[in-house]
């Protein structure tokens, strides 16, 4: 069995997973790491890492950016395999998840979803035929979601952009750009509200004629999946390199 602890198990993604693991004959939920305790965990809950008695396999991280780097410093010290969905990251944040990628073994994406991989290839292959077209992103997510634009609008841009030479510039507010549009852009908008669980298009805006390709999730618990299978996925990988969910599909 593989021994799972999940940090941010009491968050709204944390939840889900904690009802999802029963599914997966192989893995096994030992304990969970939050700040919040709500009291109703079938199993430990920890705020403090230096509380944890049992040393997971592996650690599923659905949190925010400072509690990701918190427990990333428990998996190197106890070299403990992580799985990393949260988004949101500074530069050097990443650059601290890419050193640590060298000491134990990281599985790192900003969606957990196989049709959102899938979308990126797309997406790529679209933008090359269509290399002429204005590309906009457009990304809306629950009002309680923190980061903006999300990490997969930035991942799609990035697959369109490697597509294209890396050839393109983002733009992620025009409010104070008075000039009309750059040919070498991607503009991304960001919409907040209710409790959406994630929508984003890629649309391409010819002359005459628009294309666009969208992607909608209507429960977290695909997200919680993919995160799971992730877990199975990265224990016992070898260190040196960060795994995507490109790494899963191919």
């Amino acid at each position: 069995m593989i021994k799972v602890l999940i940090n941010g198990c009491n968050g709204r993604m944390g939840q889900v997973l904690c009802s999802e693991i029963d599914k997966f004959e192989n893995l096994l939920l030992t304990c969970g790491f939050d700040i919040n305790d709500i009291g109703k965990n079938s199993f430990p809950v920890y705020s403090n890492v230096n509380d944890i008695v049992d040393v997971p396999d592996v650690i599923v991280d659905f949190s925010i950016p400072i509690a990701t780097l918190n427990i990333l410093d428990y998996a190197i010290k106890n070299k403990v395999a992580m799985v990393i969905a949260t988004t949101g990251f500074s530069e050097q944040e990443q650059q601290k998840i890419e050193d640590a990628s060298k000491v134990i073994p990281i599985f790192k994406s900003s969606n957990m979803s196989f049709d959102i991989c899938l979308m990126k290839k797309i997406v790529a292959e679209v933008a090359k035929a269509l290399n002429k077209n204005d590309i906009e992103i457009i990304e809306t997510h629950h009002n309680k979601k923190i980061d903006a634009p999300s990490g997969t609008a930035i991942s799609l841009a990035n697959a369109i952009n490697d597509a294209l030479g890396n050839t393109k510039t983002y733009v992620f507010d025009r409010h104070s750009i008075h000039e009309k549009r750059n040919p070498s852009e991607i503009g991304f908008s960001s919409i907040r509200g209710g409790n959406i669980v994630g929508e984003h298009s890629v649309q391409f805006f010819g002359e005459h004629e628009s294309f666009e390709i969208k992607h909608t999730s209507y429960s977290r618990n695909v997200f919680a999946e993919g995160a799971l299978k992730a877990c199975e996925f990265i224990v016992n990988k070898p260190c040196g390199k960060i795994y995507t969910m490109e790494d899963i599909v191919n």
